[in-house]
C-alpha cells in the first residue's frame, strides 16, 4: 500500500483555506494536519499551494460506443484528470442510446478498462421505456435524463403520459435537457422562410429561445414539485429561468439548478444572461458548475446551421476557467469547491467523495494560482483534437491530479497511471 504525503498545502475544503497537511494512504485521506511522516512514503511539498478536492463534473459526453471517430471514454477521461476532473458522470445519447440496464453495463465495462477518472452513467428516458426507468437504481445508474425538448433519435420525452409517470415513479434523481420542442421547430420554420437552408448562426438565440427554455423548465419543477421529484435542470442559460428555483444551500433541496462554465466565460449570445447566472451562483440560487463536455469534429461544427451540431469540448479546461474567474473577483475559490464538487457529490449521493476528509476516497487536485497556463493544440488531449479556448492563457496550472490516491497527472503531463472506479451513490 503506498503513503503519499502532501505537506505545506492551502487546502480549499468546506468553506474555509487552510494550511496544512495530508496523509494519503493507499486510496483513502488518512490524516488532514500535521504528523510525523511515515517512513518510506513519498513526499509532494506544495510549498503554500492550493490543494482542492478533485472536481465532479456532472455533465459530460464521450460518444462510447458508436461515435469514436471524436471522443472515447478513455480519451475525454484523460483529458479529464489533466484538468483537475477526477469524476464524471455521462450522458446517454450514444449509438446505440443508453437506455436500458444491459447497455449500461456495456458503458460500465468500457470504462472499467479504459477510463482514467471514476464514472458514472446516466440511464436516458424515451416515450417507451418507463419500465426500464422503474427498475434502475442506485446501483446501477446516477440519474435518469429526461430530454424535454431538443434531442434526436428516440430520446426526446414529449408523450404527457409518460413524463408524469417518470416524475412520480424514479428512484434516482430526474436530469433534464429543458427546451420546448413545438416552439424551437416552429422557429426553424420562420428561419427557413427567411434564408432558405443558409440559416446564419445569428439566428440561434431566436430558435433556442428564452421562451422555449423557459416554458420547458417550468413544467420540469412543476411536476417536481407535484411529485417531490429530486430533479435537476441542467444548463440553464436564462435570467427567467432563474425565478424558478430557491437560493440558500443544496442540503435539503428537492429542486436544484446546474450552469454550464461556458455560459459563465462567453457573452455572445442575447440569451445566455451570463452576469445574471453569475449571480445566481454567488447567491446559491444555481447549485452546481458543469461542462456539458461535448466533443465534435471540426468538420461536425463547420457544417450549415441545422447540420452542425451543438457543444463544446470544454472538460480539460474547466477548473482553469474557473480559476480565471476568481482572479477576476466573481467568485471565491471556496465558491469553486462548493459548485464543482461538494455539491455535485451531495446532489447525486457519490459515496465518501466531493470533499477532503479523513477516511474518504483521495480525489485531489493542486494549482498553482500563480502560475501559466497556455492552450495550444500541442496539449489538447480531446480525441476531436481542437478547443474552443485555444490560444487563451489562463493565469493559473494544474500541478498534480490525484485518482483514489494515484498520481494520474504532475508537472505537466499524465503519468500512465491509472485509478478509476465506478462511483457508488447512495439512494437519494
Amino acid at each position: 500500500m503506498s503513503t503519499l504525503a502532501i505537506v505545506n498545502a492551502k487546502l480549499v475544503n468546506e468553506g474555509r483555506t487552510v494550511a496544512t497537511d495530508v496523509l494519503v494512504r493507499g486510496d483513502r485521506i488518512e490524516r488532514i494536519g500535521a504528523g510525523a511522516v511515515p517512513a518510506g512514503a513519498q513526499v509532494v511539498d506544495l510549498g503554500g499551494k492550493h490543494l482542492l478536492p478533485g472536481l465532479i463534473d456532472g455533465q459530460v459526453h464521450c460518444r462510447e460506443p458508436g461515435l469514436t471517430h471524436k471522443a472515447t471514454i478513455a480519451s475525454e477521461s484523460l483529458a479529464a484528470v489533466c484538468g483537475g476532473v477526477t469524476s464524471f458522470l455521462e450522458m446517454p445519447n450514444t449509438t446505440p442510446p443508453t437506455t436500458d440496464r444491459a447497455a449500461l453495463s456495456a458503458k460500465k465495462a468500457i470504462a472499467a478498462a479504459t477510463c482514467h477518472t471514476n464514472y458514472g452513467f446516466y440511464l436516458g428516458a424515451t416515450n417507451t421505456n418507463l419500465d426500464e426507468i422503474r427498475r434502475v437504481g442506485p446501483g446501477d445508474a446516477c440519474g435518469i435524463k429526461v430530454f424535454m425538448g431538443a434531442s434526436t433519435g428516440n430520446m426526446l420525452v414529449d408523450d404527457p403520459a409518460t413524463l408524469e409517470a417518470i416524475f412520480r415513479e424514479a428512484r434516482l434523481p430526474v436530469a433534464t435537457h429543458c427546451e420546448d420542442t413545438p416552439m424551437i421547430r416552429e422557429a426553424e420554420r420562420r428561419a427557413r422562410e427567411k434564408y432558405g437552408d443558409d440559416v446564419p448562426m445569428s439566428e440561434h438565440p431566436k430558435i433556442r429561445s428564452a421562451e422555449a427554455c423557459y416554458k420547458s423548465s417550468s413544467l420540469a419543477v412543476g411536476l417536481a414539485r407535484r411529485h417531490g421529484t429530486r430533479l435537476h435542470v441542467l444548463h440553464l442559460t436564462t435570467a427567467r429561468e432563474l425565478s424558478l428555483f430557491d437560493a440558500g444551500p443544496i442540503a435539503g433541496k428537492r429542486i436544484t439548478a446546474e450552469v454550464c462554465v461556458h455560459h459563465l466565460w462567453y457573452e455572445e449570445s442575447s440569451y445566455a444572461d451570463r452576469d445574471a447566472l453569475r449571480g445566481a451562483v454567488a447567491a446559491d440560487v444555481i447549485d452546481v458548475i458543469a461542462t456539458d463536455h461535448a466533443p465534435h469534429t471540426r468538420e461536425e461544427k463547420a457544417r450549415p446551421y441545422f447540420e452542425a451540431p451543438s457543444g463544446l469540448p470544454l472538460v480539460q479546461h474547466s477548473l482553469l476557467m474557473l480559476l480565471e474567474q476568481y482572479r477576476d473577483g466573481l467568485y471565491s475559490l471556496e465558491k469553486i469547491v462548493e459548485k464543482a464538487a461538494h455539491n455535485p457529490a451531495v446532489l447525486f449521493g457519490i459515496e465518501q467523495r466531493g470533499f477532503v476528509r479523513e477516511g474518504y476516497f483521495a480525489d485531489l487536485v493542486a494549482v498553482d494560482l500563480d502560475g501559466s497556463t497556455l492552450v495550444d493544440k500541442g496539449e489538447i488531449r480531446y480525441k476531436c483534437g481542437w478547443s474552443p479556448l485555444e490560444g487563451t492563457r489562463f493565469h493559473s496550472r494544474v500541478l498534480l491530479t490525484m485518482v483514489n490516491g494515484v498520481p494520474v497527472y504532475r508537472a505537466g503531463q499524465p503519468t500512465g497511471a491509472r485509478g478509476a472506479r465506478a462511483l457508488e451513490f447512495r439512494a437519494s
